[in-house]
């Protein structure tokens, strides 16, 4: 029995449809073979890609066959999270869907609103007879929470569209224009080991922020990997100390909160660690005193009293990475007001035997900035006499100022809500960013309807802001026909 009985109920009858089937990332069969199974009901011409893409074809309705094509865009899987309280197999079973108030929500787990309310936008409108609407291309793309996996793998030969709406924001009122693009460089410095023997401490850090690499790179927090480097340096200006090993962070696209570090030294250079070490965080902390206030250094010593530790020469090598790689904001854009356009942040540093391996993740929106970035730093790396790999590389969308499809959602915006639209780009990434890659000359405009603390077991989908976008997206399709 439906819990969903709204308006349109189109709409909401679609997105209850896709929340009963399973469709977390990895798992997406079943709602690909519901979407062909749609379409052959209506009897429209498809392709299912082998990894699980549908594209679904409609023809423009009377009047509008002149107008440009339009490709809706969303993505099919979810991110499946639940509370301690869940009973529920993400594999096999759908959701438990509850209403409060205005909002729609799934018993003790995500809700899959993003980004099934852009496929339920979209049934509705190919299941429709009144609905007027240029000629349409609806892509629903597999995997897109795990790294835009169906968008990279997407043959895009087979679309005409000149104008794509992507319907997974999560925020009425905004309209994104542009998105960074991101690769990561893993970067590998060998060091030689050498026998030692003295005191061995080791040098924790924490109590910092951290936070998402691309959309809190702004707020300048503390990386933990490159402080304990500036310690690092600190502590060769004032003793003598070997270094056995460093590590710090836990992903790529996370700034990381914490650090650690062994070192040795002779007993006479002890007291000179303690005070070097309070001395420079009582420094640091007043750097950092509005971004972490809670940055804290720890000293232990450790029992053993020999070991191996790097070659001096190579120690001095890792903490001349450390000091030198790029690291934050290294470009604002013109175009957008306090939009960051490049960016990079070590994600990941580890000491794997005789290798220091660090993972850096560089985001931009423009592609040849974030080339540059990633060949300034394969140089310094390749210069120290390491080595680097690409992974992960997905394209940028790059802000166009001339965009019609922009001027005609702002107006129509405007004289349904009689309000301006916000105009944002994101330094994250979107699945447009990919597919402006594949066809040069596509305008996209991102959007969606209200949907609060997606990938939570609190995500929760606005009602009443489902049904105003939805209005909304018909009386754009009406104004691109119109063009």
């Amino acid at each position: 029995m439906s819990v969903l009985n709204f308006q349109p109920q189109e709409v909401f009858s679609y997105f209850e449809e896709i929340c009963s089937m399973p469709h977390g990332s990895g798992n997406t069969d079943t709602i690909s073979n519901y979407l062909v199974n749609f379409a052959k009901e209506q009897g429209l011409s498809y392709i299912q890609e082998p990894c699980g893409n549908v594209i679904i074809y409609k023809e423009a309705t009377a009047g509008y066959e002149d107008a440009p094509t339009v490709i809706l865009q969303g993505h099919m899987d979810m991110v499946c999270e639940k509370d301690e309280n869940a009973r529920i197999d993400f594999a096999n079973e759908g959701l438990q869907l509850k209403v409060e108030g205005d909002y729609i929500l799934a018993e003790h787990t995500t809700l899959g609103g993003d980004d099934g309310i852009a496929i339920a936008y979209a049934l509705a409108i190919l299941a429709s007879s009144t609905i007027k609407h240029p000629a349409l291309e609806v892509v629903i793309t597999v995997d897109e929470e795990i790294g835009m996996l169906g968008a990279s793998a997407l043959d895009a030969s087979v679309l005409k569209g000149s104008m794509l709406l992507n319907i997974d924001s999560e925020e009425e009122g905004i309209l994104t224009t542009s998105c960074a693009g991101g690769v990561v460089l893993d970067l590998t410095l060998p060091f030689r080991k050498v026998q030692t023997e003295g005191i061995c401490y080791e040098i924790l850090l924490d109590g910092l922020q951290g936070g998402h690499s691309g959309v809190e790179i702004h707020k300048e927090r503390v990386n933990a990997s490159l402080m304990m480097g500036r310690l690092l340096f600190e502590l060769s200006k004032k003793l003598g100390y070997g270094l056995e090993m460093i590590s710090g962070g836990l992903k790529d696209n996370a700034i990381p909160r914490a650090a650690r570090a062994v070192i040795w030294l002779e007993q006479a250079g002890e007291e000179l660690l303690k005070k070097t070490v309070k001395e420079f965080q009582q420094r640091v902390s007043r750097e950092y005193r509005a971004s972490d206030s809670g940055i804290c250094f720890t000293l232990q010593r450790l029992p053993q009293t020999e070991g191996r530790m790097l070659h001096p020469g190579d120690k001095e090598k890792v903490i001349f990475l450390l000091r030198q790689l790029p690291n934050g904001v290294q470009k604002i854009s013109i175009d957008i007001p306090n939009l960051v356009e490049t960016s990079c942040n070590l994600g990941i540093l580890k000491t794997i035997e005789e290798e220091i391996v660090l993972e850096v993740s560089i985001r931009s929106c423009v592609e040849s900035e974030k080339q540059e970035l990633m060949e300034k730093i394969a140089y310094l790396i390749e210069f120290l006499g390491g080595d680097w790999t690409a992974k992960g590389d997905y394209a940028g969308w790059e802000y166009n100022p001339d965009s019609k499809l922009q001027r005609i959602m702002v107006n129509v915006f405007q004289q349904m809500y009689q309000r301006e639209p916000k105009l944002e780009a994101i330094h994250a990434g979107l699945e447009c960013g990919i597919l402006v890659a594949k066809l040069p000359d596509l305008e996209c405009i991102s959007f969606g309807p209200d949907i609060k603390d997606i990938h939570t077991p609190k995500e929760r989908l606005s009602i009443s802001s489902t049904q105003r976008v939805w209005q909304y997206l018909i009386e754009v399709l009406k104004s691109i026909g119109s063009v």
